[in-house]
């Protein structure tokens, strides 16, 4: 895992967020183009982080006011695309390095393509923030 500096504003969301769900988070990332905090999670530790029909995320929005997204950590890259690309079902996950530069290619079920990229590509630049903070990939692309 890369050596990752959080900003006193990350670890505040933090300290929150584990209040509230009793939940321990590996990673904090403020997303102020998306109006979002995606908060990473250990995969056993997701149904407790999220809480009975969503309460946790709910709460914590109200609270923060701004989006809440929580995905589960996986320090395999195909492990930690499929849980970035949940519910959709990737079929496989390829990295190309050309140039210094690392591009992954997604490829998912074809129907699952919309959810993959997501609302104005919601998922995808989710994707490409978490994926450069910890696998240093420069750009995702959904097949």
């Amino acid at each position: 895992m890369p050596d990752i500096k959080l900003t006193p504003e990350e670890m505040r969301y933090m300290s929150l967020f584990q209040d509230v769900t009793k939940v321990t988070v590996r990673d904090c990332v403020i997303d102020e183009e998306g109006n979002r905090i995606i908060f990473l999670v250990d995969p056993e530790n997701m149904g407790m982080a999220i809480g009975k029909g969503g309460m946790n995320i709910k709460k914590l929005k109200k609270i923060i006011g701004k989006d809440i997204e929580v995905v589960a950590y996986s320090e395999n890259l195909e492990d930690l695309i499929k849980n970035l690309m949940s519910p959709a079902r990737v079929k496989s996950v390829k990295t190309i390095d050309s140039n210094s530069r690392k591009t992954v290619h997604v490829t998912v079920d074809p129907q699952d393509k919309a959810i993959a990229i997501g609302k104005a590509g919601r998922n995808v630049s989710r994707a490409k923030i978490i994926l450069k903070r910890y696998m240093d990939i420069d750009s995702v692309i959904i097949n």
